[in-house]
């Protein structure tokens, strides 16, 4: 089989709906954590820093992204966080020693501050609560500090710190990892399942209008996953909206046909704790169906040996900052490809992290802000993912993989974007030496014509992205065509392809 021989089909096809996407999949997360706040978002001496302190060049960067939600404040952070440390006159708050990570948490950005740059950038927050060494008391109050308009003391002290209006924010997290043992406060299943039920009845008489997040498991590689998520969702299911799922992968051993494969075990993950919920849904004769977020997911592995060299309790530290290769956008491509053909069930999910810490974006103090591999399926999903997720019918060569069997080189998604009249193809060539060609049947689509085939590829799997040289970045000289109702489309080797349909003025 030469270079031009290898072949796939597939169809996509305006009936085949899987859900409607809510944008809250391409969501976000910033975390106390490293460089991802101080020297990320937030660097008062920066050039480009607004009156408050923030980088409007890293503000530029994430409206490109067009991100709907981020999590805030963590992560491990969240743990062992006192949320009033982070109100009030900035010159009195407390320095504290932040024991998740073992840095000094200044408390320079806090709540308000966090919300107004959110704000800012046209982004919604996922705020979380600290279920470690807090509870049921700290979470009412927060909330009420940030929603309730006004007459009580912890919204009266909100508009004394000077914001009259409550922040309506929707989404909160309760807690995280907290099977974890790294967590602080790490709980059993029926230690967790029981708080965050009484938190979650606490925070819902303060605004009926909430979404709540239960903690599920802080990977599949957990071992009392599932198990953690039938336990605690026995507690929480009727008063929480979705369940979290978080996940990273990592190519340690360096063989990049696995590593393209591992969302064969997203995939699973997102089914079993599917099954889970539905299990538990069944098991209490409920009507509501639990949706899941999957609030972290990523690759890591890249900086595991960075953090052993940082010296404690220092400010914004470099932590965690992987610097990602082709092969990672590859697999973040992927990744997200796998979030669309769940649309029905994930309705929210954060790529972790945002600014610096395993992030798409990242910073030199007092220098440039400039955009990692990861960046661009990260862009191209959320910029050209909205709309109705569709199911794609495919017929693809397949290889076995040192962890996988019946891998298929094509992976692949779709979505029609009803009002703007356009349909997406997202589509993964697996295969790391030869081309594909892809025939797909769009005859449903009448009228349609190629507006923009973009592709991200490069010879080196390994090629990464600088400040100062951006080797691995998309042209739209990809090489299809529409015609008799069927798209042709030439997959070059392990590249990441969009190509976008639009229909012809009548």
């Amino acid at each position: 089989m030469t270079a031009s021989q290898l072949k796939a089909k597939m169809i996509v096809d305006k009936d085949f709906k899987i859900a409607q996407v809510d944008s809250r999949i391409f969501g976000s997360f910033i975390e106390h954590l490293g460089r991802a706040v101080y020297g990320g978002i937030y660097e008062p001496n920066h050039p480009t820093a607004d009156e408050a302190g923030f980088r409007s060049d890293v503000k530029e960067l994430i409206k490109e992204l067009q991100v709907p939600i981020i999590r805030y404040p963590g992560g491990n952070f969240v743990s062992g966080y006192n949320w009033e440390d982070g109100v009030g006159p900035v010159e009195e708050r407390p320095k504290r020693l932040e024991l998740a990570w073992r840095v000094l948490e200044p408390n320079y950005v806090g709540t308000n501050e966090f919300i107004n740059w959110a704000k800012q950038i046209g982004t919604e927050v996922m705020m979380a609560v600290n279920l470690g060494t807090r509870g049921v008391d700290a979470a009412r109050n927060l909330l009420e500090y940030c929603n309730h308009p006004g007459g009580t003391y912890w919204s009266d002290l909100r508009i004394k710190h000077g914001y009259k209006e409550p922040h309506k924010i929707k989404t909160w997290c309760l807690g995280n990892e907290m099977d974890g043992p790294w967590q602080i406060g790490q709980k059993t299943a029926d230690e967790y399942g029981r708080l965050a039920n009484e938190t979650a009845k606490a925070m819902r008489l303060v605004d009926p209008d909430i979404q709540l997040v239960s903690c599920g498991s802080s990977g599949s590689g957990m071992p009392t996953f599932p198990e953690w998520e039938a336990t605690t969702l026995n507690h929480t299911y009727e008063v929480t909206d979705f369940i979290s799922l978080h996940q990273y992968y990592g190519n340690r051993d360096g063989n990049s046909a696995n590593y393209l494969a591992r969302t064969m075990d997203m995939d699973h993950f997102i089914q079993t704790v599917i099954s889970t919920c539905d299990y538990i849904k069944a098991k209490k004769r409920s009507k509501k169906t639990m949706y899941l977020s999957f609030d972290e997911w990523n690759v890591w592995y890249h900086s595991n040996d960075q953090d052993r060299k940082i010296e404690p309790w220092t400010i914004g530290p470099p932590q965690l900052e992987d610097i990602y290769n082709f092969e990672d956008a590859l697999l973040v491509g992927s990744m997200l490809i796998t979030l669309l053909r769940h649309a029905d069930r994930v309705k929210m999910a954060c790529l972790a992290q945002l600014v610096n810490v395993i992030a798409p974006i990242m910073t030199e103090e007092g220098g440039k802000a400039w955009k990692q591999t990861i960046f661009y399926p990260y862009l191209h999903a959320s910029v050209f993912g909205r709309g109705i997720s569709l199911l794609p019918i495919t017929d693809s060569p397949k290889y076995d993989a040192t962890d996988y069997t019946d891998v298929p080189y094509l992976d692949s998604a779709a979505v029609y974007n009803e009002e703007q009249d356009e349909v997406t193809i997202f589509a993964l060539n697996r295969h790391l030496t030869e081309n594909m060609l892809l025939t797909c049947d769009v005859r449903s689509f009448d009228n349609y014509t190629i507006v923009e085939h973009i592709v991200l590829e490069h010879d080196d799997l390994k090629a990464v992205n600088t400040a100062h040289d951006e080797k691995v970045k998309p042209h739209s000289n990809g090489a299809s065509e529409l015609k008799d109702g069927y798209v042709t489309a030439n997959l070059n080797k392990a590249s990441w392809n969009v190509i976008r349909l639009k229909k012809l003025s009548d």
